[in-house]
């Protein structure tokens, strides 16, 4: 996708134009007034007339272009099971990303809950925490009024994104208002950058699972760590990439890599809107959801593994080159992909399973970067590094960590016990302490026991001796271990007086 000027890359399709199913093709629809008729309807079906349109569990209008046909279905059982999973990750969510960063990105490979699906995303980009270090930001950028240039290119793309999901049916809906806010905030948050046509359509992804603000973040999550350098006015990070992805072509593919060379096909033609739009106007939507979920956990490979899979089935095989004699056969075949190759579990099973790292990556990109030096010289545009994934995103830039000092919701009055402190079974030895007192202010009345059944209940730990009875009227012994004993006994209360002293005092501490 190119910059507003619309230069570089393959066009945004005009208005008017037609789609097919959530790809927006580059050829003019039969019916061109119709399909702008359609993208002109209310989001709110009731006001609009449209209350008897049926919608899918994707918000796609059921019988539209945009909808789906049969899709399987995750058993009911499995999927509360799944729900209770990712709700335990997502509450102890630096626990799981510090020990159990592997088990995370199998279930994300499994496929996230639809219902916990755009938390796992603001989770897994650091869309929460870059919300928690800037709380307002997105507000004040909301209240600027914004550059010109870009405003008048944002309202011309608004409805040509998704038009028939049920956000954004309706010029001036709801949805197409936050989406107008969505990417305003980016070009005040990044005025260097500005807004390039490609962004529309992540940002409307976004929207479709979280609020505006949320959805904001993730973007900015999406092109400064994602996809660094992918909407500069220049787009020499996508032209990297493209020469990466033909290089991986070569090793996945060697059919479809000696064929579009042979065609001299550049990866610009047909890779562009792959990886600039993360395939959401390419595969069919169940497998584009599946495809974020790995992609938020992962990174960039993702989707160059989508991207080789797709030109291996669409290319791979002597049959499929035959049918393709020249540049214009080859890139309609890859604009018209087949629809088994893009099936959700077909797809999902491929990338999952296509040996393409990270470090790969790297090194072809180390490789293509020293090449594009030597023939064109430096890059004008420094992007950051791309991170690869959520553990790298969280290694790079970790969350705050909570207090560890409590701070109650109702005080205490200074003598109660303190709830949920560390020492849980202090309180019930000061009340055990408390009814010891009572039991012996009880029995002062009472006749004194001998010295001996004093001694042995103090021993015991049952009872204290009175202080004011005095040891010589007790029975005389036959030795004097008894008064030698009566100080030490003393002295044991005292201590044990003064350990139960110390111990409350550490309850309350």
């Amino acid at each position: 996708m190119a910059k507003s000027n619309g230069e570089n890359g393959p066009r945004a399709p005009a208005a008017g134009e037609s789609l097919s199913g959530t790809r927006e093709s580059l050829t003019q629809g039969p019916d061109a007034a119709t399909t702008d008729e359609l993208s002109s309807l209310g989001s709110d079906s009731e006001a609009n007339g449209f209350a008897e349109r049926r919608i899918d569990k994707f918000g796609f209008i059921v019988g539209s272009q945009g909808a789906e046909g049969a899709l399987e279905e995750v058993p009911l059982e499995v999927l509360r099971q799944r729900e209770s999973k990712w709700l335990d990750m997502l509450n102890n969510w630096d626990k799981w990303m510090a020990k159990k960063h592997k088990k995370i990105r199998l279930r994300c490979q499994k496929g996230i809950p639809p219902s916990l699906r755009g938390r796992a995303w603001q989770y897994l980009s650091g869309g929460k925490v870059k919300l928690q270090q800037n709380p307002g930001k997105f507000d004040e950028l909301d209240m600027c009024p914004g550059d010109p240039k870009w405003l008048d290119v944002i309202e011309r793309d608004l409805h040509r994104q998704f038009p028939f999901h049920e956000m954004f049916v309706s010029r001036g809906g709801h949805g197409q208002q936050d989406l107008f806010r969505v990417l305003k905030a980016y070009t005040l948050y990044r005025p260097e950058e500005g807004y390039c046509q490609a962004q529309a359509p992540i940002a409307a992804v976004l929207l479709m699972h979280m609020p505006a603000e949320q959805a904001f973040w993730c973007l900015v999550q999406i092109c400064e760590k994602y996809l660094p350098g992918y909407y500069s006015e220049k787009l020499e990070a996508i032209q990297l990439d493209g020469e990466i992805l033909f290089s991986l072509l070569q090793k996945v593919s060697p059919v479809a890599h000696k064929h579009l060379s042979r065609q001299k096909i550049d990866p610009l033609l047909y890779m562009t809107e792959w990886f600039m739009c993360a395939f959401s106007r390419t595969l069919p939507w169940s497998s584009v959801l599946r495809v974020w979920d790995m992609f938020f956990c992962e990174g960039v490979k993702i989707i160059f593994r989508v991207g080789l899979v797709l030109l291996k089935h669409a290319l791979g095989s002597p049959e499929k080159v035959k049918a393709c004699q020249g540049q214009y056969e080859t890139i309609e075949r890859l604009r018209s992909l087949s629809p088994k190759i893009m099936q959700e579990a077909f797809l999902v099973q491929e990338v999952v399973e296509l040996p393409v790292t990270e470090r790969q990556i790297e090194r072809e990109h180390l490789i293509q970067l020293r090449r594009w030096q030597e023939t064109r010289g430096e890059l004008q545009c420094r992007s950051p590094p791309r991170l690869h994934g959520a553990k790298a995103i969280l290694d790079a830039e970790p969350g705050p960590r909570p207090t560890l000092q409590p701070s109650p919701s109702i005080r205490l009055p200074p003598d109660a016990p303190f709830p949920g402190s560390k020492a849980k079974s202090k309180p019930s030895k000061q009340a055990q302490k408390e009814q010891q007192k009572q039991t012996k202010a009880r029995r002062q009345p009472e006749e004194p026991p001998a010295p001996d059944q004093a001694m042995v209940e103090a021993a015991a730990g049952d009872a204290y001796p009175p202080q004011h009875v005095p040891l010589k009227d007790s029975a005389p012994q036959t030795s004097s271990a008894p008064q030698d004993s009566a100080p030490q006994v003393s002295a044991h209360h005292r201590s044990q007086e003064s350990l139960t002293s110390q111990e409350s005092e550490d309850t309350y501490l």
